[in-house]
C-alpha cells in the first residue's frame, strides 16, 4: 500500500478523537472509500435484531433517503453473505451474481457492476457491512482495495463503537440525575411528612411519664429515648434537604470558637462516659502569639460563622468518633490557629475507615458497613451534612485515617478577618 492511504487513515484516527457528528464522521469516511479504491459509492450497513436485517446507516448522500427505510435480507444479498460469514467478499460482475441485492439498484436506479464489501467487527462478532461499489473504469477490485477497505472498516468500527458508549454515558448521568432527584424528593417528603405526628409522639409520651407509675416509667423512657432518636434524624434530614434545595441561610456571627466547643464537648460527655471513653477538648491559642503577622482574630480562635450550623459540623464529626470507637478508647477536640484560617480536629483511636472506602466517607448515605453486618446505626448522612456546613462558610473539611487505629476529620474556617458578611443567601 503506498503512502497516501495511510495518510489518509491516520487523518481519519486523528479526527475520531474530536468528531462530535457521528452522522459526518461516518460520510467522511465514505468519501475516503471512494477516494482510496477508485469507486463510485460506498454504504454502511449494520444489522437489526428486531428486523433480522440490514438497515443503511450511510449511504450516498443522493440515495440516503431512498435508502433509510431499505431492510438488506441476510439471505440473497452480498452485504448478507458477508454479515454472516464475517468474510471479506469481492465481486468482479455483480449483475450476473446471485448474492447481489437487485432490490437496491431498482429503488435507486443505480446500476451496480462491481462491489467489494468488508465486515464491520466487534469482540470478532460481525454487526455490520461496509461496501464500495464500481471500480472506476471497469476495473476490478485488488487486494490491495481490500485491505484499504478492511482497514476502513476498522475505522469505521471505532466510531460506531465511540458513539454508542457516549449514548450510554450520556443515559447513565441521566438516570443518575433522576436517581438523585429521587433520593432528594425522599429527603424533604419524610423530613415534612414524620415531623408532626413525631412531635405528637414526644408530647403525648412526655404527659404520660409524669402520669405513670414509676415501674412504667421506664416504658415511657424508652419511647422517649427513640422518638428522640428518629427526631435527630429527621433534623438531619431536613438540614439535607435545605442545603440541596438553596433555602440554608449562613447568619454569621463573630464568635470564638472554643464556644462551640465547649457546647459540642457538654453535649456528648454522657455518650462519651456511658462508652467509657475519654473525650479530650484543647484550645491552642498561644502558640502563635510571637507571630507578627497574625491578627488578633487568629490568636483569639475567633471566627465569623453561623454558630448553629458550625455546631451541627463538629457534633457530627464527635459523634461519628465516640460510635466508632471502643471502650478505654479516646476522643480529642482541639482547635488551633493557622495562617488566615482557623483549624479544628477531630480525632480518635477508634475503629479507622479502610482505604476503600475514604473517597467516598463524604457522600450521602455512604455506610462504610454493609447493611447486613451494621452495628452502630445512623443513615451515613452525618459527614455528608458537616460538609455541607463547612462549605457554607467557604471552608474546607477532610479526612485522615488508618483502619483499626484511628481517624482524624479536620475542619478549616476562614479567621474573622477573612468574613465580612453579616448574612448569606446559599444559593445553589
Amino acid at each position: 500500500m503506498s503512502a497516501g492511504p495511510w495518510r489518509r487513515l491516520s487523518e481519519l484516527l486523528h479526527e475520531a478523537g474530536k468528531a462530535s457528528d457521528r452522522s459526518s464522521y461516518l460520510k467522511s469516511i465514505l468519501s475516503a472509500c471512494v477516494e482510496l479504491t477508485n469507486s463510485e459509492a460506498a454504504s454502511i450497513m449494520e444489522y437489526d435484531p428486531s428486523t433480522q436485517a440490514l438497515h443503511f446507516t450511510a449511504a450516498p448522500w443522493f440515495h440516503q433517503e431512498t435508502l433509510r427505510t431499505l431492510q438488506v435480507p441476510l439471505e440473497g444479498s452480498a452485504a448478507g453473505w458477508v454479515y454472516q460469514t464475517g468474510q471479506t467478499l469481492r465481486l468482479d460482475d455483480a449483475g450476473t451474481d446471485s448474492r447481489h441485492f437487485q432490490r437496491v439498484d431498482s429503488l435507486t436506479g443505480y446500476q451496480t457492476h462491481s462491489l467489494l464489501a468488508v465486515p464491520l467487527l466487534k469482540a470478532g462478532q460481525p454487526f455490520g457491512v461496509l461496501e464500495v461499489l464500481n471500480k472506476e473504469s471497469e476495473a476490478h477490485y485488488t487486494e490491495e482495495d481490500a485491505a484499504i477497505v478492511e482497514c476502513l472498516a476498522v475505522v469505521t468500527t471505532l466510531a460506531i463503537r465511540n458513539d454508542l458508549l457516549e449514548q450510554q454515558i450520556r443515559y447513565s448521568e441521566n438516570e443518575l440525575v433522576e436517581f438523585d432527584r429521587l433520593k432528594n424528593d425522599f429527603v424533604a417528603i419524610t423530613s415534612h411528612e414524620l415531623r408532626t405526628p413525631l412531635g405528637l409522639i414526644i408530647g403525648h409520651a412526655s404527659y404520660l411519664r409524669e402520669s405513670l407509675d414509676k415501674n412504667l416509667q421506664d416504658q415511657a423512657d424508652a419511647i422517649l429515648k427513640n422518638a428522640n432518636k428518629l427526631k435527630d434524624i429527621l433534623e438531619t434530614l431536613a438540614n439535607v434537604d435545605n442545603y440541596q434545595s438553596g433555602f440554608s441561610r449562613v447568619r454569621n456571627r463573630q464568635v470564638a470558637i472554643a464556644d462551640i466547643l465547649e457546647d459540642v464537648a457538654t453535649a456528648f460527655r454522657d455518650m462519651a462516659d456511658q462508652k467509657g471513653i475519654a473525650l479530650s477538648l484543647a484550645i491552642n491559642k498561644d502558640q502563635s502569639k510571637n507571630n507578627p503577622a497574625q491578627t488578633t482574630s487568629e490568636r483569639d480562635l475567633i471566627v465569623n460563622v453561623d454558630a448553629g450550623k458550625i455546631g451541627i459540623a463538629i457534633s457530627n464529626l464527635v459523634k461519628n468518633a465516640i460510635i466508632f470507637t471502643n471502650s478505654g478508647g479516646h476522643v480529642w477536640i482541639e482547635a488551633e490557629p493557622v495562617p488566615g484560617y482557623i483549624q479544628v480536629s477531630v480525632a480518635d483511636d477508634g475503629l479507622g475507615i479502610p482505604a476503600k472506602d475514604m473517597p467516598h466517607i463524604f457522600d450521602r448515605f455512604f455506610q462504610a458497613e454493609s447493611h447486613l453486618t451494621r452495628r452502630h446505626g445512623g443513615m451515613g448522612l452525618g459527614l455528608s451534612v458537616a460538609k455541607a456546613m463547612v462549605e457554607m462558610h467557604s471552608g474546607k473539611i477532610w479526612a485522615e485515617s488508618v483502619a483499626g487505629k484511628g481517624s482524624k476529620f479536620s475542619i478549616l474556617l476562614p479567621s474573622a478577618s477573612n468574613l465580612t458578611s453579616d448574612t448569606t443567601l446559599i444559593d445553589r
